[in-house]
């Protein structure tokens, strides 16, 4: 098989990108790897500038080594490109949310097993104007840490610096809700004490597992997922339902699946997104699905 390599030096786990070597070696002596193109990011848009030159049939596959922003250039490169390469995501990063809804280890026998096998399975995208997400679009409630935390806090802490930050965070944004209008072909919903919404591909994210709960990546529909401003006494009982992913009958929790949402904001200008943990577009927003828009490969 012919790979190119896509790494980001700066994701938060660098201890996993010392083990790409290793994994390479390994493919390359069993002849499983035949070829090896390998670019390393310094900015923004790199991963996404190169994998959008690849060329159909040009690689069997593309290795990801970074984290959730990484994966998020490198689908929107695969897209652009229409050469329909598989992707292979080495979870680097500090959060990982969708290889791990995948089950991809950092093991390097485990990796190395996984492209070995080669299965590959089919992943719908979410797309926002010409620009598409594989995981998560969310607005409101800490749902800008992603970006707010600082490179090297998250290599020295790792999610730690997450955590540290939605402290200092929570308390100025838990009561401050949004006007927000989410229209769909079959429902209205506007909500005004809203304090954060999350359109979903699969239930994992910002590290909750069951977010969505009924979130699955190629059935042609995105979650919504919308949190109403609780009663002081209410936050605890709701975050700890969130963690068990039973919260969807909470009466704080409007959640609905649909293919295509179109969200606007009545009180506050210049309203930004975030998009798989980067600060996206701001509101409003037309959100659809691309069904089967990108192949991973995952464990057998």
């Amino acid at each position: 098989m012919r790979a190119k390599i896509i790494v980001n030096p700066s994701s938060g786990k660098q201890a996993v990108q010392k083990n790409l070597p290793e994994i390479v070696s390994a493919l390359v002596l069993d002849n499983t790897i035949t070829s090896t193109s390998v670019f390393y990011t310094q900015k923004k848009d790199d991963a996404y500038n190169e994998v959008k030159k690849i060329k159909k049939d040009e690689y069997d596959l593309i290795i990801a080594a970074g984290g959730d922003g990484t994966l998020n250039e490198v689908v929107n490169g695969i897209i652009e490109s229409k050469s329909d390469t598989p992707i292979a995501i080495l979870p680097a990063g500090t959060v990982n949310d969708f290889s791990n809804f995948l089950g991809i280890s950092k093991d390097v026998a485990a990796f190395s097993q996984m492209i070995r096998d080669y299965k590959i399975i089919d992943s719908d995208v979410g797309k926002i104007g010409n620009k598409y997400f594989i995981n998560v679009a969310a607005g409101g409630l800490l749902t800008d840490i992603g970006y707010k935390v600082s490179v090297d806090a998250k290599t020295v802490m790792g999610k730690f610096a997450y955590y540290a930050q939605g402290m200092i965070d929570l308390p100025q944004q838990i009561f401050k809700s949004i006007d927000v209008i989410f229209e769909t072909q079959k429902r209205r919903v506007e909500q005004k004490d809203c304090i954060m919404f999350m359109v979903s591909n699969t239930p994992s994210v910002g590290g909750f597992k069951k977010i969505s709960p009924h979130a699955k990546i190629n059935d042609n529909k995105l979650d919504v997922f919308i949190i109403h401003k609780p009663e002081f006494g209410q936050v605890l009982p709701l975050f700890i339902q969130i963690l068990k992913g039973e919260h969807t009958n909470n009466s704080k929790i409007t959640y609905f699946q649909t293919n295509k949402v179109t969200i606007s904001c009545n009180n506050v200008e210049d309203f930004y997104i975030d998009i798989d943990g980067e600060q996206g577009e701001t509101l409003p927003i037309t959100i659809e699905t691309v069904p089967k828009a990108v192949k991973f490969i995952v464990p057998k």
